[in-house]
């Protein structure tokens, strides 16, 4: 039951293929008769039978014949037959090759599908290939080379595009999926199917467009946290959008939004065809995280410079060897050799040379990685040189990357290289860009490791006032809240914000400005007004009472005129903020379609679209994601010690954009909202105007339904599901679902486990998790899956008297969901020293509970025959416990939530 339910789709054993005949034509197609031909080419290691719907003999075929996948390369009349023929032999998986098909037609085929209990991959698909299976089940070309990449495509004609260059340039496949629209095998699916896959060490997409954003992030952070996943994009939409009530969203482009969403699934995102394919063979050399140092090592100084050039254009930072480091380097290179910044060795380098340095700068904890660039000259050997590098022991420990410029004479040298698989590239800047996209893969996978909860650790908001407030808002028809509802709904959060009162005559505007003292700011509060300055609304700096009333009714009077329709509710009156050298910040939200919601920090003030300084992030967020927000930004050069400045009260900023993350999780309606200016300087930070948009309509992200944060692209971190129970002979243990800083007590649970115990539990003698299993088992999407750990304090004393308590995993139950959506198959493990003390009962109790919360109907599992304490507990807790039909060594265990 561990197998993927893609399985019979991409490693078939058996296939039955309807192509139709030639002498048919209405039948026959150009992709049936492309189909035969394939098959006659590659050899499929398999069994195939190619079959006709239209012969009378089809009925007495079927009796005879099974398959595991059927290809289906007809004319759209004669697919629901294929299709319904697929299903009475069994076939669990099916692919219609075909294009141009409506969405009405597609659904039909799909309806079909699901009745007879098939998974399509179609129609509008080129099909797929398997190399390693000598599988194509295609009309994209040839069959590819086997390789260790996967190819996952939205565009057949980029598909064929890739593969042909592919052959090209030497680059191998382990899959090639080309989906098109309306297909219901989907981006998702393939992305789960590949993350576990032995063949596939690396991950390329060709995106177009997303149906279901909740599923996308969730199969894409699970692929990416297994193997690099790089992602091209095609369709990006110009920032604007002329509906858009807020700054934020005026500012805010989707093609931003997408780049926030791969960035917080620890994938890469490239912009250009051959980008992509130098961006997947580097992130495939799995090399440890590295930072954003690049050491040039180069024999020329011109190619050098532009090397450094593009390193600072693009956010990386030059490599330069310590000063140890050079002081040992330096009497091993030529007298000409400089080490101050790139690490040039002169005309005269050696091979000798390049290996020296190449060490030398893999050593040195100053560098993340080095770039050898070579430049033709007289008496130079291009392919000696490139001998040295590939002489370098391997693996090393830091990226190495090549650039060997010229053409005629580095051919071989080039050779060279690709066969000591250090990736070469034709220019510096090429190079160089492949590093950031290292870079910056393991700078994502930081973001994807992090999974807060919804609300953080500071005090609890005043939830239930925000949401009474937002209805009363609704109720009244309204979706813009004025600047005193906004400033109340932040207050509800515990974001600062200035004192605000709001007076609806003159002398009230008068005996407020008194009240609060001077100087204060008037601005004009209309539900109807998204902009006060465009309407003259705002004024500042009034510094008396005749100031403030003169203020009031030359105001009323300007807005009447420039706005006729809009309702007045008065001008709000409140004290300027006085930071002498305070930074103006904003903080927004919008929704995206397809991501939900989306949190937005930048340089703020008057100018904000001017300044278009925008950094975003996908809720829920924690201090981690906060601070990295921030330091995404422009403005944040200017917040640490600035012209003569203090450096700015960063925590106090850290904090506002965790409230915002609370109010975005637990404020669905929320669609739009600006706080700009905040004013923050070295005493903290204080929200000046606010402005927020709301509608009631369900906004759940789009294409998917159910309870729960379903308006998040990201699934917080269940924290509700935490339990504190008693320990049978003393003490506690805390129930709560697992966290990706598990991994190392999962393990230690694992390795201390009896060989008896690893057995009963992954049917398996080895004797701890490999890493791709470990990282599966403790970075999980919450919304399919759940794993809940037992965990127990122990207490210890150190030699200077210091208590210490150290956490420790004594048990973990978990579920995932199956592939109909309605079930999920369990586990669980217990440590033998805490057998017999009810964590096992506990375990399993929470995790049904867990199951039935999310709308499951069936929670099931495989337990051996031969293990009768798991057989005894779950008859105990009202399982039915059935044979195995598949497996006489198995129990099918099952319960009905």
């Amino acid at each position: 039951m561990d197998k993927h339910f893609l399985n019979p789709l991409f490693a078939p054993a058996s296939i039955v293929a309807f192509v139709g005949h030639a002498d048919d034509p209405g039948g026959q197609t150009s992709a049936g008769h492309t189909l035969r031909q394939a098959f006659r080419a590659d050899r499929f290691d398999g069994t195939l039978r190619f079959l006709d719907v239209r012969t009378k003999g089809t009925l007495e075929e079927l009796s005879q014949t099974h398959a595991d996948l059927a290809l289906i390369a007809l004319a759209p009349r004669d697919v629901a037959a294929a299709l319904e023929i697929a299903g009475r032999i069994g076939c669990s998986a099916a692919v219609v090759i075909s294009s141009g098909i409506g969405a009405e037609q597609a659904d039909q085929w799909r309806k079909i599908a699901r009745r007879e209990g098939v998974h399509l991959l179609g129609p509008n698909s080129l099909g797929f290939q398997r190399p390693l299976l000598h599988l194509n089940a295609s009309v994209a070309g040839p069959l590819a080379k086997a390789g260790p990449l996967a190819l996952v495509s939205q565009s057949g004609a980029l598909t064929a595009s890739m593969l042909d260059w592919a052959r090209q340039n030497g680059v191998g496949f382990s899959s090639v999926a080309s989906l098109g629209p309306h297909t219901s095998v989907d981006i998702p699916q393939v992305l789960d199917f590949l993350a576990n896959d032995q063949a596939t060490h690396s991950i390329i997409v060709y995106l177009e467009g997303i149906a279901d954003a909740r599923r996308f992030m969730s199969a894409l952070r699970s692929a990416s946290h297994a193997k690099p996943v790089v992602v091209l994009k095609a369709g990006r939409k110009p920032a604007g959008n002329e509906a858009a009530q807020t700054h934020s969203a005026a500012i805010v482009g989707s093609d931003d939004v997408f780049d926030a969403a791969l960035r917080r699934a620890g994938a890469v995102r490239v912009r250009s065809f051959v980008e992509l394919f130098s961006a997947a063979k580097c992130l495939a050399s799995r090399y440890r995280p590295v930072g954003k140092r690049l050491a040039v090592v180069t024999n020329g100084g011109g190619p050098g410079v532009l090397a450094a050039d593009w390193i600072n254009e693009i956010g990386l930072d030059l490599g330069k060897l310590s000063a140890p480091a050079q002081k040992l380097l330096q009497p091993t290179l030529p007298p000409l050799a400089s080490l101050a910044d790139l690490i040039d060795l002169s005309e005269d380098a050696t091979p000798a040379h390049y290996r020296a340095a190449i060490e030398a700068a893999s050593a040195d904890s100053q560098v993340d990685g080095v770039l050898a660039i070579f430049s033709p000259k007289p008496g130079a050997d291009a392919a000696a040189t490139a001998k040295a590098l590939a002489d370098i022991p391997r693996p090393m420990n830091k990226p190495l990357l090549s650039c060997w410029m010229g053409d005629s004479s580095v051919g071989q040298a080039r050779t060279v290289l690709a066969d000591a698989t250090i990736p070469s590239f034709r220019t510096p800047e090429a190079a160089v860009g492949a590093f950031g996209n290292i870079a910056a893969f393991y700078q994502n996978q930081q973001l994807l490791q992090q999974t807060p909860p919804p609300l953080s650790a500071l005090a609890k908001p005043d939830i239930e006032g925000a949401r009474l407030l937002i209805e009363s808002v609704l109720a009244e028809r309204r979706k813009v809240l004025t600047e005193m509802e906004s400033k109340t709904l932040l207050s509800s959060f515990h974001i600062p914000i200035t004192r605000t009162l709001l007076a609806r005559s003159a002398n009230e505007a008068m005996m407020i400005a008194t009240q609060l003292g001077f100087p204060v700011a008037l601005k004009i509060d209309s539900p109807d007004i998204s902009h006060k300055s465009d309407v003259e609304g705002v004024a500042l700096n009034v510094m008396n009472g005749t100031g403030a009333r003169d203020t009031y009714i030359e105001m009323m009077e300007r807005v009447a005129r420039l706005a006729p329709e809009a309702r007045i509710n008065g001008i709000t009156v409140q004290k300027m903020v006085r930071a002498r050298r305070g930074r103006e910040i904003y903080v927004g939200m919008v929704t995206d379609q397809p991501f939900g919601p989306v949190i937005v920090f930048g340089a703020g003030g008057t100018m904000i679209e001017l300044l278009n300084d925008r950094a975003m992030e996908l809720p829920p967020l924690n201090q981690f994601l906060a601070r990295r927000l921030i330091e995404r930004s422009r403005v944040a050069e200017t917040l640490g010690e600035w012209r003569g400045a203090n450096a700015v009260d960063m925590e106090a900023l850290e904090h506002v954009l965790l409230r915002v993350s609370e109010m975005v999780c637990e404020l669905p309606e929320l669609r739009e909202m600006d706080i700009n200016p905040i004013i923050v300087d070295e005493s903290g930070a204080i929200s000046v105007d606010a402005r927020i948009v709301v509608d009631s309509s369900t906004q759940a992200v789009a294409g998917h339904v159910g309870n729960g944060y379903q308006h998040l692209a990201i699934m917080p971190y269940p924290a509700r599901y935490r339990r504190e129970w008693p320990l049978s002979g003393g003490g506690t243990y805390i129930v709560r679902p697992v966290h990706p800083n598990d991994a190392q007590m999962l393990q230690a649970l694992v390795q201390g486990l009896s060989p008896e115990s690893r057995w009963f539990r992954f049917v398996s003698r080895f004797h701890e998790l490999p890493p791709s299993m470990l990282s599966r088992f403790t970075l999980i999407d919450y919304d399919r899956e759940m794993a809940l750990v037992a965990v127990v304090v122990d207490r210890s004393v150190a030699p200077d008297g210091t208590v210490l308590d150290t956490e420790r995993i004594v048990g973990v139950s978990r579920y995932i969901t199956n592939p109909d959506q309605t079930s999920c198959e369990f586990s669980l493990v217990v440590a033998d020293e805490f057998s017999g003390k009810g964590i096992g009962s506990r375990l399993m109790e929470s995790i049904i509970d867990v199951a039935r919360d999310k709308g499951l109907a069936e929670i099931d599992g495989l337990v051996l025959a031969n293990n009768p304490d798991m057989l005894k507990l779950v008859r105990r807790l009202g399982f039915s416990v059935k044979p195995f039909p598949e497996d006489p060594d198995f129990k099918l265990v099952t319960y009905m939530l």
